[in-house]
């Protein structure tokens, strides 16, 4: 302290934090492409679409869900349905805490979001993985939901969407996490005998039990653009095979030239280009 702060205190006193402007959290996102700093009401508008590369960001399904479907039209199907821990499974934690973990994090149930709602006026049923919810794993409540939502489609006579992203089938549910492949295309059989269409979007990351089921049988399989989709990772492959792979390996544009998927679509063009594309196969369905 000098004679200058003895005489005059305030002068050496720091400005409270509390003076200093806030910016509101929340306010400003980032890219994980580009590394561009977003903002964050700019992003919304972009349905979280980089302005600045293109990339798009991953959501949750009830985002997805709500910029898909006509506003306020989505009513959801079996929402109470919960996963039981029938195999008393546990790691370094047991599966019940995990779960309980999930559902606190995400507030879903499971990672599988289902209902009915409007899509330019006509009613379809969507589903949706939670890729927050234990990595959007499948296990036998997913696959139960999923198969609920196909039932639904059969009954009402309406084409069924599906969104996937997940890490593949949930290992704490071991062959009963497995079984729900042969479920889910089993259902989905039921579905084209009917005629009416399933249309199936890849979303970034989609792998293991999941891209190789429900994922890709769509009757049209679509993916965003620069999604990640496979089975198994990358290094996993080039471990196996020893051989090194091409850089684009496995992102959806590598698959289209391949022709492993039917098309590319931006995230703000999903709407449109689904609804010609339902129009377009049920009129085409009912002509035979």
């Amino acid at each position: 302290m000098n004679w200058l702060t003895r005489l005059i205190p305030s002068i050496g006193e720091k400005e409270p934090s509390a003076s200093k402007s806030k910016v509101p959290d929340g306010l400003w996102n980032n890219c994980p492409a580009c590394e561009s700093i977003l903002y964050q009401p700019e992003l919304e508008k972009s349905l979280f679409v980089c302005p600045k590369c293109g990339h798009h960001l991953r959501i949750g399904a009830r985002k997805r869900i709500s910029i898909f479907l006509d506003q306020d039209s989505f009513n959801e199907i079996s929402p109470d349905e919960e996963t039981n821990n029938i195999l008393n499974f546990k790691d370094t934690k047991s599966y019940d805490q995990r779960i309980k973990e999930a559902v606190s994090s995400t507030g879903e149930k499971e990672a599988l979001v289902t209902g009915v709602g409007k899509l330019d006026g006509k009613e379809v049923v969507v589903a949706a993985f939670e890729f927050r919810f234990m990595g959007g794993s499948m296990g036998g409540t997913v696959g139960t939901k999923f198969v609920k939502a196909v039932q639904t489609a059969i009954d009402k006579n309406l084409p069924l969407i599906c969104f996937s992203t997940s890490g593949g089938a949930r290992m704490q549910e071991s062959m009963v996490s497995l079984m729900q492949m042969a479920k889910t295309a089993a259902a989905l059989e039921k579905l084209r005998e009917k005629s009416l269409p399933y249309f199936s979007v890849m979303i970034d990351p989609i792998f293991g039990g999941v891209s190789a089921s429900l994922a890709m049988l769509g009757d049209i399989n679509i993916a965003e653009p620069g999604a990640l989709v496979g089975f198994a990772g990358r290094r996993v492959i080039e471990e196996t095979v020893r051989v090194d792979l091409p850089e684009d390996f496995q992102r959806a544009e590598f698959l289209l030239d391949h022709g492993a998927i039917d098309m590319i679509v931006h995230r703000g063009e999903l709407r449109s280009t689904i609804s010609n594309l339902r129009d377009k196969l049920l009129s085409n369905n009912a002509a035979k």
